[in-house]
């Protein structure tokens, strides 16, 4: 992993080396799949449907075409809103159209195009790659490397220690905490760069938003940013709150419907000067019209007549190359309709950049993706500040996007939580992000917030010592959490008591199994233990949306959906940055080699211990887990809090 570097060339040349071998391995990921394996076997990995009907929903914000595509016995898939997709009537490959996933439901996928589909009875749907953000990774590099980055480089590069000083102010949040208040007065002093670092359920997001406020009060332009669209939103949301105006660039079927108003579309269509090109578009679509009363002058009908050529002849009354006058004419009618037509095309799009440039000009803050911040609309747009949300799991060159457009920088993250994944086994220098290569090069640029509104006190204990040097404090409303506060009952076993943190030992019991071809692991008798303990806890009055699974292995993960269909069940990345009052934990290898694999990245632990709010139960082998230091201390931990439990006392009368 790399702290600093020599120059800018070295800084690209490393950066620019992994990210092309991802964009190979995304690439080949898909490709191979779509070419090795059958439609069907792609269907039932999740990552493809079949035999779907099709219909025309009309257009959304600027012109995208819509259609649902339905199945009365839609199976399960990993396709979701916001994904971009290769829809094809045979072949992926050959006549895929690309579109994005605008809505998912039960029965229906609902896809935005910008182009209309051919006519077909049946369709299928594949998880595809989009290359845009890693060609805007890339041209970001370059764009360093070549001198225009705004951000000074010598920080970048690690060889310039920013400036650190605070402030006081008035904060706007009134309910903000000591740790909250002083991080926002060192983001808002700090003259180059920030580094928030919010452990779970601290208020990162919170304590950015302040912070964001209090630069618009100083009339300073913000781009704020995350890796991902789920993360903008939650952005956007908390400054709507404040009646800030801001601009959403993206996607419309990547947004949230409750945000599409504040969407740079959306903002578009209801501009003053939009009615001309309402009326513009009008007078196109009156040219096409009667364009259709001329000939088109196709190659074939044009017998290599230039367009000029056309015009000349027929002007002059001239036949050539065997055309009939009247062709000629017809063909000059058409090209001369076509001129007025691009025109008036010319015009519209430079009313648009206009209408644009007024909108990104008057907003308070314009919140994208990282990928989005290195859009066309934002080309040449020039910020004082460069917010980034969720740092620690974007990687370095995804973080440069936004970062090169500013002067500062405020990046908030916890890199003791998950990195962003990569795929290929050369590019692992990828998860090693910008956040956590700043806060270890310039640690006093960097504050930590401290106080949790998430976890009963007990579940926040074991992280808290070993993540965060027992720094976390659970505030006053949530350290006694229990599950009877939302049941109205206590139960009679460590499942359904107020036992905040439990831990079944299988030991040895039920071994891990493998299927074939698949490097996932998953275990069929430690997921019958989980329907057990989800049907105690529903039978008590847990309601089944309070209750997550989180498990480390895709395989079981797909095991486990079958058997507890009503509970949210997703691998420890899918449930970063979420929370459930309840959280069962299935960790499933058991072997006699005590071997955990990758359990043995303890960022994937921190992630899943911090989930809960009032209970979580952990499942797992006890053996096997102790190979590891950190889950010998974890499970010595729960045994000292008196939560540890053989999976027998937990079965009693149950046949399993």
């Amino acid at each position: 992993m790399r702290l600093k570097f020599k120059d800018k060339t070295e800084y690209r040349h490393y950066w620019e080396n992994l990210v092309e071998l991802e964009r190979d391995a995304e690439k080949e990921f898909h490709l191979n799949e779509i070419i090795s394996l059958s439609g069907k076997e792609r269907e039932k990995k999740g990552r493809a449907i079949l035999g779907l009907k099709a219909s025309f929903l009309g257009t959304i914000i600027g012109d995208f075409l819509v259609y649902r595509f339905y199945r009365d016995d839609m199976p399960d898939h990993q396709i979701n809103v916001g994904d971009v997709v290769l829809v094809s009537r045979k072949h992926p490959l050959k006549d895929g159209v690309e579109g994005t996933v605008f809505e998912k439901g039960k029965y229906f996928l609902t896809v935005v195009f910008s182009q209309k589909l051919p006519p077909a009875k049946k369709w299928r749907i594949d998880l595809f790659v989009n290359d845009i953000t890693f060609k805007r990774m890339l041209g970001s590099l370059e764009f360093f490397e070549k001198g225009y980055s705004l951000y000074d480089e010598k920080i970048i590069l690690g060889h310039k220690k920013p400036e650190v000083c605070e402030e006081n102010l008035e904060f706007v949040n009134q309910n903000l905490n000591q740790f909250q208040k002083e991080a926002v007065k060192r983001a808002v002093c700090s003259p180059q760069l920030f580094l928030i670092h919010g452990p779970p359920g601290t208020g990162k997001t919170t304590t950015l938003i302040e912070a964001i406020i209090q630069h618009i009060k100083k009339g300073q332009k913000i781009l704020a940013t995350a890796d991902s669209n789920t993360a903008v939103d939650n952005i956007v949301e908390g400054l709507l709150k404040y009646d800030v105006n801001v601009v959403r660039i993206g996607h419309p079927a990547r947004l949230k419907k409750e945000l599409l108003s504040v969407s740079l579309d959306a903002k578009v269509e209801t501009h003053p000067k939009y009615t001309e090109i309402k009326n513009i578009e009008k007078k196109i679509n009156k040219l096409k019209s009667l364009q259709e009363n001329y000939l088109k002058p196709i190659p074939q009908r044009r017998r290599g007549l230039s367009y000029d050529e056309i015009l000349k002849y027929a002007k002059a009354g001239k036949k050539v190359r065997g055309h009939k006058l009247e062709t000629l004419k017809k063909m000059a009618e058409w090209i001369r309709l076509q001129k007025d037509i691009q025109k008036l095309v010319n015009q519209k799009k430079n009313l648009e950049e206009q209408i644009i440039e007024d909108i990104l000009e008057k907003a308070d803050v314009v919140c994208a993706t990282n990928s989005g911040a290195g859009s066309d609309f934002l080309f040449e747009d020039i910020f004082d500040v460069i917010f980034i949300d969720e740092a620690s799991q974007a990687t370095e060159p995804s973080c440069l996007i936004p970062l090169i457009k500013g002067k500062k920088a405020i990046l908030a993250g916890d890199h003791k939580q998950l990195p962003p994944t990569v795929l290929h086994p050369e590019a692992k220098g990828l998860s090693f992000t910008m956040f956590e290569r700043f806060i270890k090069i310039y640690p006093d640029s960097a504050y930590m917030l401290k106080i949790q509104y998430r976890m009963n006190d007990l579940i926040k204990e074991f992280p808290s010592e070993e993540f965060y040097n027992g720094e976390l404090v659970s505030a006053e409303e949530v350290k006694n959490r229990k599950l009877s506060d939302i049941t109205g009952k206590t139960g009679k076993d460590p499942i359904t008591d107020d036992t905040p943190i439990v831990f079944i030992d299988t030991h040895g019991r039920f071994l891990e199994k493998q299927k074939k071809g698949s490097r996932s692991k998953y275990n069929p008798e430690e997921a019958k233990i989980v329907q057990l303990i989800i049907n105690k806890l529903k039978e008590l009055g847990v309601p089944p949306e309070d209750i997550g699974v989180i498990t480390p292995y895709k395989d079981h993960e797909e095991y486990l959906k079958k058997l507890v269909p009503d509970v949210e069940v997703k691998t420890v990345d899918g449930f970063q940055g979420r929370e459930k009052e309840v959280i069962i934990i299935s960790l499933v290898r058991s072997n006699p080699d005590e071997e955990i694999g990758f359990l043995d990245d303890l960022r994937r632990l921190n992630v899943a211990l911090t989930r809960a709010k009032r209970k979580l139960i952990v499942i797992g082998d006890a053996n096997t887990l102790s190979s590891n230091e950190t889950y010998r201390k974890f499970l010595q931990f729960v045994r000292e809090k008196n939560g540890f439990f053989p999976v027998e006392e937990i079965l009693e009368d149950e046949s399993i």
